[in-house]
């Protein structure tokens, strides 16, 4: 479901109670992990975390005016989702044998681990996930899977 939320804080109001209390859980710990320079807004209809313009003027795809986008988090018709780009393409071998042996049941597309609870999810692993790449490294990552 993509939201048309203008705010966090609106797109939260937006979610039955349920989902935004694992909704509010998820995001805390994204919050509390983000490597320094990681800023939360909207982006897609989502909460999204995302490299500034600023910090990378080149912009997603090349587009001037789209920071890049380092991690959203979603309630989705059918369930919810964190999408973790800095995963994608280096760190998802890592974090599928990380998520194994939590115990827990791995529901993950390319880059988004899907949940229908807050149970679901090894919190823990999802904060090592989001803090175990700096700015730099995420850019540089991008760049060259972009060539």
């Amino acid at each position: 479901m993509r939201s048309v939320a203008k705010a966090v804080s609106e797109y939260l109001e937006e979610l039955p109670e349920d989902r935004r209390k694992a909704i509010e859980a998820v995001r805390n710990v994204i919050l509390k992990n983000l490597p320094e320079g990681v800023k939360e807004g909207m982006q897609y209809g989502m909460i999204g975390y995302c490299i500034p313009l600023k910090i990378y003027p080149t912009g997603y795809l090349g587009q001037k005016d789209v920071p890049l986008p380092f991690a959203a988090l979603a309630s989705q018709k059918n369930y919810m989702a964190i999408y973790m780009m800095s995963i994608y393409g280096g760190q998802d071998e890592w974090f599928r044998k990380e998520y194994e042996s939590t115990g827990k049941k791995l529901n993950m597309g390319k880059s988004c681990v899907r949940f229908k609870k807050i149970e679901d999810l090894p919190l823990d692993l999802i904060g090592n996930a989001i803090g175990k790449i700096s700015v730099k490294e995420f850019i540089e990552n991008y760049e060259k899977a972009r060539k």
